[in-house]
């Protein structure tokens, strides 16, 4: 890639905290704390011939995030863009009155490492603010082992986690989405299916991250409702290839359509999904999708 110069990386700034401050609008949502860094960041978008700023443009984004059982908790993002971004990283500082010291530490390193994986050379400010939204409140109950808090890097002992998501949608009837499922799901080698119609069932399973990747895309995508119904997370210590192919229930992603015949076509036959279900070893998956589905 070619190197971007700094005006391009001031207007990228600048119209990245301009939509900031249009999808927040509140102050207690998103606040410039340093508006002398932010004229200067102006000025230099505006001039080529313009001066570095001296100071970085420093930012709060506020992010409240439900817990289990609690009332909302407040997260607060203290920012700064380094005059190089989004060519290198923000700096992100997340805090909470809720946090102890060491869930703090290990918060803000694995927001890191998400960006680092995640976000390099683009714009990430609205990834990282979803990620906390997500994430944080987890951080709160963790009662961390002391082994794990010794060093805010001791990501050494990897233990890799298998993971199944079951996802529930109102309906799934979009071309494009299902295409996109199943592409989605071959790039990051995750199996199960995809039951379109009305509901719509989707079933990915595998390494955990790569199961994390794939529900952040599909929510992003918009429908009318959707939701993570169960979800079966396995400890694998080494996990290597074969110990992950064990654990598949599914050998590929593919699209099962349980035709219902009638005149609501679009209806599908749960009574074929359940026997599916069965076969593949999920059955009590079944009454978790429906059992609980009141109307």
């Amino acid at each position: 890639t070619t190197e971007m110069t700094n005006q391009e990386e001031a207007e990228i700034q600048i119209s990245e905290l301009d939509l900031l401050s249009s999808m927040f609008p509140y102050e207690e949502e998103f606040a410039v704390t340093d508006q002398l860094a932010l004229a200067e960041l102006k000025h230099c978008a505006e001039n080529e011939s313009a001066e570095v700023p001296s100071s970085k443009v420093q930012f709060i984004l506020n992010v409240k995030a439900e817990v289990p059982n609690a009332p909302m908790v407040e997260f607060s993002m203290a920012c700064a863009l380094p005059f190089k971004y989004p060519t290198v990283l923000p700096e992100i500082t997340v805090r909470s009155s809720l946090l102890s010291r060491s869930q703090q530490i290990r918060l803000n390193s694995d927001l890191k490492t998400y960006l680092m994986q995640n976000c390099s050379g683009e714009p990430c400010m609205l990834s990282a603010r979803q990620w906390v939204k997500d994430y944080a409140a987890a951080y709160i109950d963790k009662e961390l082992s002391s082994s794990s808090v010794t060093t805010a890097g001791a990501m050494q002992a990897e233990v890799t986690t298998f993971t199944r998501l079951w996802i529930y949608s109102h309906h799934i009837y979009n071309k494009q989405k299902r295409k996109n499922i199943i592409d989605w799901a071959k790039e990051l080698s995750l199996s199960g299916f995809c039951m379109p119609g009305k509901p719509g069932v989707v079933c990915v399973e595998g390494l955990q991250s790569s199961c994390e990747e794939f529900w952040s895309r599909v929510r992003r995508l918009t429908w009318k409702r959707i939701l993570i119904r169960h979800r079966e997370d396995v400890s694998l210590e080494g996990g290597g290839h074969a110990e992950i192919q064990k654990q598949r229930k599914f050998s590929t992603l593919e699209e099962k359509c349980f035709d219902a015949h009638g005149a609501r076509g679009n209806h599908m036959d749960l009574g074929q999904l359940y026997h599916f279900l069965e076969e593949k070893g999920c059955a009590d998956i079944f009454q978790m999708y429906f059992g609980v589905e009141g109307h």
